[in-house]
């Protein structure tokens, strides 16, 4: 019998001694997986820390390429206040700069060089504004107006007046068709036209044929309303009526958007010669005319209009005086696409610039990102 009861008493103590052991490997392993998990929480917040800090330096330095630009623009205007052409140091192709551990690349280009797509807005001047404008401003002594004074307000005729007296519009619908786009003729250009006149203005009546306004936008899948504003951006125009990706596609290298701006002036000294359609709807000529145009202006463009107005390709083209009010010889706005790398992280930025009459330059945009 106490063998049997020794026996038993054993057995029962190797039992507590087996729950024992199994409730510490519990624990170790629980104290383990905690472990694990802290470090695995801490070197991802360090990572994290660390990509902060290396996006953080590729902000600065593109902000840093910014500054430089400004720097670049101020030495341009220093030596010719008066004139702007594709001969400065501005306009040169895309540059990179090596830095530590990473490396900055910019690109300035001319914001006159394009179509404004906000010069639609109702307070735009009309054909018969610009007319004027430009009648008053002949005796100029450089021949042209001075495109780097602070902007006019618009009188209360240019709110009220018929939309499509706009220059700028009467250009884009010229514009659209030039470009030869597949299945796009003069009907399809006219309601663009007029559903980006309709997304601009204020009012809810629609505009001519094609015109879209705050019931059209309603009605869709995913609703939303005209902006009656000014646009933001190139982009924007995805949102409006008519506008298809292989639309904007096409107009994309012939427009740009001046911030809060209807300003219609183009700098003819810095049209790009390789997309002559621009000026051929800007002087309603044939695009060999156009192409002529641009091939016979010197690598330094004109110092003043008068120049351009003399040229022999010029003088079979009956130009009218809106027309001819839409042209300038310098620049005031301008747009640098900045990027920089720092080790692993990138950063894109897009910074819209103004001379003014100083000569100082504002940052009147920044848009973060390529697009």
């Amino acid at each position: 019998m106490m063998n049997i009861k020794s026996a038993t008493k054993c057995l029962s103590t190797g039992n507590q001694q087996g729950v024992a052991l199994i409730t510490v490997m519990l624990i170790v392993a629980l104290a383990s997986i905690i472990a694990a998990q802290m470090t695995t929480r801490l070197q991802t917040q360090m990572q994290r820390s660390t990509n902060i800090s290396f996006n953080q330096q590729a902000y600065w330095y593109a902000m840093g390429a910014e500054a430089f630009s400004k720097r670049v623009l101020l030495k341009a205007f220093k030596d010719e206040p008066k004139v702007t052409h594709l001969e400065q140091i501005w306009a040169q192709e895309g540059t990179s700069y090596p830095v530590d551990f990473g490396e900055i690349s910019g690109e300035i280009s001319d914001l006159q060089s394009c179509l404004n797509l906000n010069a639609l807005h109702p307070e735009a001047d009309t054909k018969d504004q610009a007319g004027e404008r430009d009648s008053g401003s002949s005796n100029n002594s450089d021949g042209g107006s001075d495109s780097k004074s602070d902007d006019k307000k618009k009188s209360p005729a240019a709110k009220s007046s018929n939309k499509q007296q706009l220059p700028a519009a009467t250009v884009l619908e010229s514009l659209i068709v030039n470009l030869n786009i597949e299945g796009i003729g003069p009907f399809e250009a006219e309601a663009m036209v007029n559903a980006l006149t309709d997304w601009l203005d204020s009012d809810d009546m629609i505009t001519g044929n094609g015109g879209a306004e705050d019931s059209d936008y309603e009605s869709r899948e995913f609703p939303y309303l005209a902006a009656n504003n000014y646009l933001a951006s190139v982009n924007e125009l995805r949102l409006i009526e008519h506008y298809t990706p292989k639309v904007i596609l096409a107009l994309s290298p012939y427009v740009c958007v001046l911030p809060n701006n209807s300003q219609h002036l183009i700098n003819i000294n810095t049209l790009d010669a390789e997309r002559p359609e621009l000026l051929q709807a800007l002087l309603d000529s044939s695009l060999d005319e156009a192409q002529d145009i641009l091939s016979a202006r010197d690598s330094s463009g004109y110092e003043n209009l008068e120049d351009f107005y003399k040229l022999p390709e010029l003088s079979k083209l009956q130009m009218e005086k809106w027309q001819q009010a839409q042209f300038v010889v310098d620049s005031q706005y301008f747009m640098l696409k900045a990027s920089a790398r720092f080790n692993n992280s990138y950063f894109a930025m897009r910074s819209i610039m103004k001379v003014n009459d100083t000569e100082q330059i504002q940052v009147i945009s920044r848009t973060i990102g390529r697009n």
